[in-house]
This record gives structure tokens, sequence and C-alpha cells, in this order.
């Protein structure tokens, strides 16, 4: 009988690794929930400390996209175009138990950027084995026997706790006595179920550091500042003939310059700029990650990005909104597309650079 389960649970992960070969970029949940505690598979949300603490896969790392990009003061990347020079890239990582061989998966809520974000950074560091878990938390939530079974508990005990403040203001302090420990009954039901459910409450706990070592760092994966200054200009002087786009994915209120953030000196927009707000990659419907691919493909051409030009994407630091549409023209196939890893918050201190509002 051992036996048979040792082999059922191999096939189960052979099964689960098999699709993550298939698919370079995503994994959906239904493939991610088989992985969750299994050695050599790493979870790693990308959403604040407070997002996670208020609830994340249960063994998963907590690496805030936002903070990823290591800038100085003055916005200025020490290692440009890498978010983080690898030596400290390398301590970080260490920090979180990851290892070298560890396959990657990246999450968020579901909305996509801060998980894309994270997926970003890992690449750029030359960590191949990492994927952005298509539906997010919520995808294995939505897929946990025990979440449905303390969601149904929470639903009656609310139901309770609401017909026990009805019974004492009618007066009848025996019913609302008899409906608080009713209540209470199933608050230790839930409390017990806690224990077991996929998506948990809590810190991050520490992690044994390891010895990553990033040995093949790929800065060309990003864009630099020179880079999209090149492109400004080329836009400027050949409009849409021009082989390059640079697209912003930030809100409109950020675009026109009145809401700055990050202590940047300028508020607006890089010239020449195609605005494109990172919810337009996000189903929010199905509550994926990204839209079906017919439907972004559709998407992008509408505002003439195709697949020979060549692609930089924006948000304030790079790694989240601006990774968001990057990896979905990956997943369409672009091959000449990056992020611009400066973002507004290189562009927007830099006093040399020309800014529209």
């Amino acid at each position: 009988m051992k036996q048979w389960l040792k082999t059922l649970c191999f096939a189960a992960l052979f099964s689960a690794s098999a699709a993550l070969a298939a698919d370079k970029i995503t994994i959906q949940p239904e493939e991610a929930v088989k992985l969750i505690g299994k050695p050599g598979y790493v979870f790693v949300s990308g959403d604040s400390e407070t997002a996670y603490e208020g609830g994340h896969i249960v063994g998963s790392r907590n690496m805030y996209a936002h903070h990823l990009h290591h800038a100085d003061i003055m916005g200025n990347l020490h290692c440009e175009p890498l978010y983080q020079c690898p030596e400290h890239a390398e301590h970080y990582i260490g920090s979180k138990g990851i290892k070298n061989s560890d396959v990657i998966i990246a999450y968020d809520n579901w909305r996509g950027p801060n998980a894309t974000g994270v997926y970003s950074f890992f690449k750029s560091m030359g960590h191949d084995k990492v994927y952005v878990l298509d539906g997010g938390q919520d995808g294995i939530k939505a897929l946990d026997p025990n979440q449905k079974k303390y969601d149904a508990l929470k639903k009656k005990a609310r139901k309770l706790k609401k017909a026990a403040r009805k019974a004492k203001k009618a007066g009848d302090k025996a019913k609302a006595k008899e409906l608080k420990a009713q209540a209470k009954e199933i608050k230790m039901q839930m409390k017990q179920l806690e224990k077991k459910l996929l998506v948990q409450r809590g810190k991050e706990p520490h992690w044994k550091h390891t010895h990553y070592k990033i040995e093949h760092p790929r800065p060309d994966m990003l864009a630099t500042t020179e880079e999209v200054y090149k492109a400004v200009k080329d836009i400027q002087k050949n409009g849409k003939k021009s082989k390059y786009v640079i697209v912003d994915s930030r809100s409109m209120i950020e675009i026109i310059g009145e809401r700055k953030m990050d202590n940047v000196a300028r508020g607006g927009h890089i010239p020449a700029s195609t605005f494109i707000e990172w919810k337009k990659i996000t189903d929010f419907d199905r509550k994926k990650s990204f839209r079906p691919k017919e439907e972004l493909r559709k998407m992008f051409e509408s505002y003439g990005i195709t697949p020979d030009k060549t692609v930089y994407a924006y948000c304030q630091v790079g790694a989240g909104r601006g990774s968001e549409i990057i990896t979905a023209l990956e997943l369409l196939g672009y091959k000449n597309v990056k992020v611009y890893s400066g973002a507004w918050d290189t562009w927007g201190n830099n006093m040399n650079l020309p800014i529209h509002r």
C-alpha cells in the first residue's frame, strides 16, 4: 500500500514537471497545487509584506516586486539595467533559502504585476526555471477542499452571530446565549482547519541561508536608459514607421504628472510613449493574470505593437506593471521586448532627460 502511494505521488509530480517543461512562462493552479511542499519547488509571493501576512501559499517566500528594484536616492540603478547588483541579489535570494536548482513559481493575488516582477527579476539574474502562477493564490484557494469547508463554516458563524444579536435585542437572552455557544463551537472547528489550509495568514519565517550563486546574469533581457532614449529620438523622427515602441503601463494620474511616487523629482512620462495601463493585460472576469492570447494579440496590434517592433515597457520601477506588459508579449511570442528596469524612478530624476506631461 505504501509503495502504491509512493508511486502515485511520483506520477503526480512527474506529470506536473512535464507540464512545467511544456509551458515556459506560466503554470496553472491545477498544476501548481500538486507542487506545494514538494522539494525543489519554491513559491515566491511578489505582493507586499502586509499582503503576504494577510494570506500566502504555505511555505512560500515573500519578495515584494516593488522592492526588487534597488536604486539610490536619485533613482539610479548601480548595475543598470539589472534590478540589483549580482552580489546583493545573491545574498538576498540566499536569505530566502532558495537554491540554484530550485524551480521558482512566482505568484501574487492573481492580477499579475507583482508575480511578473518576480519572474523578470529571476530571469534577468540567469535563473531559467521560473514560472508565473496564472491565477495566483486565489486560484490555489479555489482548489483547496479545506478552504471550501472553512469558508462555509465562516459564513455559518456570521449568520449565528447575527441571529444572536437579534435574539438579544428581542430580549431572548437564553436564545442569544445558545446561538453564541454554537458560533463559538464553529470558530473552534475553523481554528483546526486553519492549520490545513493551502493559503494561510502569518509572518514570513526565517529561512536557512543558502549559498545562491549568480554566474550568468542576463542584463540583455532588460533595457538601459540609453536604449530607451535612443528609441525616443527614433520615434520622434519616424513616427509610426519607427521600429520602436515605448509602453507606459502606469495610471493616467501618473502619466500626466498629477501623482508622483518614491520621491521622484518630476512627474510626467517619457516622450513618445504609448499608454497601455497594466489592467488591460489582466483578465478580471476570470481572475487570471493574463487575458486569452487572441484578445491580447488584438489589443496590442490595435496600438501598433506588432512582432517586428522592439518594445520597451516601464512603470514606476519596472518590476511590476512594466513586467506585466513584457511578459504578456513574451506569451505571444514577441522576441524584441524588454522591461525598462530604471523606469520612471530613474528617468524622472534625471534632469538631462526630456519628459512630457
